[in-house]
């Protein structure tokens, strides 16, 4: 394939679009959540920690945000693409957040009311468990403690990680609701 064929394929960059308009910019979010998911299979395969069915949950909002990224770079310069991957990217963000602080509230609270089941519960049109398995199985309990950095739980650091995402969002709304187009 030549270099006129990939042009052909991939839009221009402007020098003149503002920062949240390039490629770029959405390919930071791309990386981050390419770089989440290896961590969480490096916990996973190289540490030998079991994933609960809420870090599978989790590991589900980060390919969203993942999802986002992608949206964002197939045309960063197009305001349709940019508005699906902003909801996109707030829609996992936010679920991931809500997901991360009642696995935290599982975790501090062990008692039954606020348990979870071992099994996904993934809707009949994606059964990512039974597709792939390596990735989304759970094969843990959801109120174990399996790691800690900095005092801080696997799920407590998610519960950072995804209000991070929602405050870069915001940012990054703001930003582009008062740049003028």
């Amino acid at each position: 394939m030549s270099n006129d064929s990939v042009e052909n394929i991939l839009p221009q960059e402007s020098g003149s679009r503002p920062w949240f308009a390039r490629r770029g910019a959405w390919l930071l979010l791309v990386a981050s959540a390419v770089v989440l998911e290896l961590t969480a299979l490096g916990f996973q395969y190289g540490m030998g920690l079991d994933p609960c069915v809420m870090c599978i949950y989790e590991r589900v909002a980060v390919f969203g945000l993942l999802l986002a990224g992608t949206i964002g770079v197939l045309h960063p310069g197009s305001a349709a693409l940019r508005w699906a991957g902003y909801l996109t990217w707030a829609i996992s963000a936010g679920w991931g957040l809500q997901l991360a602080l009642r696995h935290v509230g599982i975790q501090i609270d062990k008692t039954a009311s606020l348990g979870c089941s071992f099994a996904a519960e993934f809707p009949a049109w994606a059964r990512l468990d039974e597709w792939f398995p390596a990735v989304f199985l759970p094969t843990g309990y959801c109120d174990d403690i399996q790691w800690q950095w900095m005092s801080l739980t696997m799920a407590q650091w998610m519960v950072v990680v995804f209000a991070v995402y929602l405050l870069i969002l915001a940012v990054v709304l703001l930003t582009e609701l008062r740049t003028p187009h």
